[in-house]
């Protein structure tokens, strides 16, 4: 709705809007004239798609006969902005939106210049079968990727500015129907309460709402793929869109959500319910095959056939330094060249973490530093680690068996045992905004039955 007040108090907002942007170089004061016909714009010129205000108001203005006939025009138009002040219409100007002085009134349009409403092809979570395009950084884009996927009248996209100083669009996205209340009250809450002056991505707004800070697993999704949110909202789950970021937060997300990929969806039977198999086979090795190989070389050889471990003991013949270390050394190299994988250039990343693999390999087992048997138990644990579908979970499993390391080191496979059930009675006592973590089905609200009017 149009801004209505005297005239001298327009322009008094008017002056006063340009004077709070006036500092700016790309501020822009323009009037438009034309035998009686007046107007006048002010915009910033790096967020305002010049062509489209051309098009949409200038042009326009010139061609129509008069001033009543622009202003029928440009109320008309699907692009106008409701505002009740001028700080909130300033915020707009920042955001891409134009001023229109005309006769009496302020009118505000949305034609701002979206340059980051790119889709592209998924690289995080890619996959053989199914859709191939993910999230963009425009939340106007994202949205309408949803919405081509989602078509329900139920769902519900609501709309908030986070951060005191960024003020960056959030959008917080259910289905009406399915979302249950209690999750989705708490999450509001959670935002609401958000005291940060700066929001850029995503994932700062998973640690900052995130009531179980110090928690080893993530109670949170993050992805970028829209056919996993489509998915995740028909089963009454909460997804948080944020202006400016590539990836959206999927809640409350339990254990088995980390594990499942959208393949899983897609692929016949047999081979999903093998591909799942591996996957938890995976998840299985990297966490206990470094304590296992501790425990059974230093504290319990026995459990080994004879053959075995007098290979493995031969393989160790010259390493001067119990099995622990020579573990701990060898994993740490390996997270080192993990985390050099995801900082160098892309050019050079494969070439430059599979030589640096191969040289220290090689180098440490023929320096006795390390034994041949390590160099295979290590790179078993890298490769099952990568299986795992969701990033989140993966580093949360690459801590994890450090623990259980550790607990190995100390008391062999009793230690191991007992690691292995305290950290699933850790995992199962956890929930996910009221959720238990190991629910085996995420039992979503019924639709209530909707009567028609008579």
């Amino acid at each position: 709705m149009p801004f209505k007040n005297r005239k001298s108090d327009v322009e008094v907002e008017l002056e006063w809007l340009i004077n709070e942007l006036k500092p700016s170089s790309d501020i822009l004061h323009k009037p438009l004239r034309l035998d009686d016909k007046q107007a006048e714009l002010v915009y910033i010129k790096s967020v305002v798609d010049g062509a489209q205000l051309q098009q949409i108001v200038i042009k326009p203005f010139f061609e129509l006969a008069s001033e009543q006939h622009v202003e029928a025009y440009l109320k008309s138009l699907p692009n106008q902005q409701e505002f009740t002040s001028k700080e909130q219409v300033l915020l707009e100007l920042t955001k891409g939106s134009v001023v229109v002085k005309l006769k009496d009134e302020l009118l505000l349009f949305e034609i701002k210049k979206v340059n980051t409403d790119t889709v592209r092809e998924t690289n995080i979570e890619p996959t053989i079968m199914g859709p191939q395009y993910a999230l963009s950084e425009d939340l106007a884009t994202n949205l309408n990727l949803i919405r081509q996927r989602y078509h329900k009248p139920s769902l519900t996209v609501e709309t908030m500015e986070i951060g005191k100083k960024s003020n960056q669009s959030l959008a917080i996205i259910y289905d009406e129907e399915y979302v249950l209340d209690g999750v989705l009250e708490q999450i509001k809450s959670q935002l609401e309460s958000l005291d940060e002056p700066v929001v850029q991505t995503s994932t700062q707004i998973q640690r900052f709402i995130n009531n179980q800070k110090r928690s080893l697993i993530p109670i949170m999704m993050m992805t970028e793929r829209t056919d996993r949110v489509v998915y995740n909202l028909a089963g009454g789950k909460v997804v948080l869109l944020l202006d400016g970021s590539p990836t959206t937060i999927i809640a409350p997300a339990i254990f088995w959500d980390f594990m499942t990929s959208m393949e899983d969806n897609y692929g016949m039977y047999w081979v999903t319910k093998f591909s799942k198999f591996l996957r938890y086979l995976g998840l299985f090795v990297s966490l206990i095959l470094p304590g296992l190989y501790v425990a059974a070389t230093s504290f319990n050889p026995e459990v080994f056939r004879v053959e075995l471990a007098l290979s493995i003991a031969g393989s160790r013949i010259g390493v001067p330094y119990p099995s622990f270390i020579e573990v701990l050394f060898m994993l740490i190299f390996m997270e080192l060249l993990t985390e050099a994988s995801i900082r160098l250039p892309k050019a050079v990343t494969g070439t430059a973490t599979t030589v640096g693999g191969l040289i220290l390999g090689t180098a440490a087992t023929e320096a006795a530093l390390a034994s041949n048997i390590i160099i295979i138990i290590v790179g078993a644990v890298a490769i099952s680690t990568f299986v795992i579908p969701i990033n989140e979970m993966s580093f949360a499993i690459r801590f994890m068996r450090y623990l259980l390391l550790l607990a190995a080191t100390l008391a062999g496979l009793a230690g191991l045992t007992l690691g292995l059930i305290g950290l699933l009675m850790y995992v199962a006592n956890r929930d996910s905004f009221g959720e238990p973590y190991f629910k085996i089905f995420f039992k979503k609200k019924q639709a209530e039955t909707r009567v028609k009017p008579s």
